[in-house]
């Protein structure tokens, strides 16, 4: 099962310990993943390039309707988790209800945290934690012109 709906910490904690003594390096990274493009798919694939095993934290509806605009997401989570998992790049999908993916960050402890170029390596939930243990935090060029956001933007011009 590539998605992973409502695990508990410990559970995670278990799944991800298999993981480990299979000797896989673990790439973690988080989003809403609301309309998928090209800058989707070549971050994922480059942060999957970090490692053997690519995880995605995925906000649930009920995350993102606390931070983002009104109306998102525009796909449901189950609908979102699905999309993602059938990628190849990706081999898990964790949903997450919080607003941060910290506590999620904290079960998973990846050899690597990725987010895109656009965070500050202090903006980024959870680097601290994952470089308190010697893993790494990665920052990722976005493809240029390729955003949810701009997207957005072509949709109203219609």
């Amino acid at each position: 099962m590539k998605v992973i709906t409502r695990w508990s910490e410990s559970r995670i904690r278990r799944f991800i310990d298999g993981l480990r003594r299979k000797k896989k390096k673990i790439v973690f990274t988080n989003g809403v993943f609301d309309i998928l493009h090209y800058g989707h798919i070549d971050y994922l694939t480059k942060a999957r390039a970090l490692g053997d095993v690519l995880i995605i934290g995925l906000n649930t509806d009920s995350s993102v309707r606390r931070f983002k605009l009104k109306g998102r997401p525009i796909q449901n989570e189950k609908d979102r988790a699905r999309i993602l998992a059938a990628l190849e790049m990706v081999d898990y999908v964790i949903l997450f209800s919080e607003e941060t993916p910290e506590r999620l960050i904290k079960a998973v402890k990846p050899d690597i945290l990725v987010k895109g170029a656009d965070y500050k390596i202090f903006q980024i939930v959870g680097a601290d934690f994952v470089k308190s243990y010697g893993g790494k935090v990665r920052r990722i060029r976005l493809a240029r012109g390729r955003s949810t956001t701009s997207i957005f933007r072509k949709i109203k011009k219609l």
